[in-house]
């Protein structure tokens, strides 16, 4: 009777990290890492010491000094002699607040846009596609500055809303669009007024928590539950009544017409604004052609199959061939969203003053700190 041993282990030789492909590998990534770390130790040196012959030194001291500039549009307080580095927090803040803005309207029109370029209505498929070819081939500069103009020369001035016989009047008496910006209700938060918050954003976690319990429900037991009213009764409901029974804790300060110009409320300058949709419709143009991508890789049969079962066009594409192509859809939409928010660098050709305007532009202008 045989029996099975293990074959003997062979001892490690140093020769194995060159001639073994076991180990190959790891040992030129090793040697590459080596050299450089020693390459960007060379660079380093000759940094400091370059900067010493010239009496200089690495400092972030300047952050603390007093900036001496005013910017046009801030979320937070912020004046001129505030410092470099409250600058340069207006300045990251603008920047997210134009991405984030762009990434929300720039998926939504993407999404839209996407789905109707594979419409059957041969009208609705070819207007889509010109929207497409005509706003992905021209830079987004041209549209940046194309929005910027189109505000200025067609939205009437504030003192076109002046008297009874304006020439302009607001929309509901709340809302003005002019050439200098648009100008929107401001929420004033009353005691109390964090319980609808709170019950607002409780309300959206419940919409999100329900719906994805029927679609559990639909593709584990094919229970097709309603989504529409109870969606929009979750919405609703439990704000308004918290609302309400709290004595409305929430009011708005509407803008209205000061002098030369509109005081209160929510003032969006143009340059915000032109900013915004031109990034939006141009990277909106490059979402379209990934949902469309996306939904041309899932397989046909896919369609066939749920319209064999009698669901409706709209349920297949929301239940079976969006989730499927998401996966397809998801990493070139990422690549958008980052493309959005270095686009938004463009900023400073119509005033508008992000981190590239303030901390890279003015602040480094005036201090002459290009290394910090």
């Amino acid at each position: 009777m045989s029996t099975v041993t293990d074959p003997p282990v062979e001892s490690f030789r140093l020769s194995q990290l060159i001639n073994d492909t076991r180990y190959r590998s790891i040992t030129f990534q090793f040697i590459a890492l080596i050299l450089l770390i020693f390459a960007m130790a060379y660079l380093g040196w000759n940094l400091v010491q370059n900067l010493a012959a010239a009496g200089l030194n690495i400092s972030y001291d300047f952050l603390g000094e007093p900036a001496g500039y005013d910017i046009n549009q801030t979320l937070i307080d912020y004046n001129s002699q505030s410092t470099h580095w409250r600058a340069s927090m207006v300045g990251v803040l603008n920047t997210l607040l134009v991405a984030v803005m762009g990434c929300i309207m720039a998926t939504i029109v993407g999404v839209f846009v996407g789905v109707l370029r594979l419409s059957p209505n041969w009208l609705i498929r070819k207007l889509m596609s010109v929207y497409v070819e005509i706003f992905r081939n021209v830079p987004v500069l041209i549209w940046i500055l194309i929005i910027m103009a189109v505000f200025v020369a067609v939205l009437p001035q504030p003192r076109d809303f002046r008297g009874d016989d304006a020439e302009a009047s607001m929309l509901w008496e709340a809302f003005a669009f002019t050439g200098r910006g648009f100008y929107l209700p401001a929420p004033i938060y009353e005691p109390g007024s964090w319980l609808v918050v709170t019950t607002f954003i409780a309300s959206l976690v419940a919409i999100v928590v329900y719906r994805r319990y029927t679609t559990r429900k639909l593709y584990n037991e094919g229970v097709l539950l309603p989504r529409a009213w109870p969606t929009a009764a979750l919405f609703f409901v439990p704000t308004l009544l918290m609302f309400f029974v709290l004595g409305m804790p929430i009011s708005l300060e509407y803008p209205e017409l000061a002098g030369f110009n509109f005081q209160g409320g929510i003032y969006m300058r143009n340059s915000l604004l032109s900013l915004w949709f031109a990034l939006s419709i141009y990277t909106a143009a490059f979402i379209a052609e990934n949902v469309r991508a996306g939904i041309l890789a899932v397989s046909k049969g896919q369609t066939e199959a749920a319209a064999s079962l009698g669901m409706r066009p709209n349920r297949i594409m929301n239940l079976v061939v969006l989730p499927q192509a998401l996966r397809v859809i998801i990493p070139p939409l990422i690549s958008q969203y980052l493309n959005l928010t270095k686009n938004s660098s463009l900023a400073i050709a119509v005033g508008y003053m992000d981190l590239t305007g303030t901390l890279g532009g003015i602040t480094l202008n005036q201090t002459g700190r290009a290394i910090e």
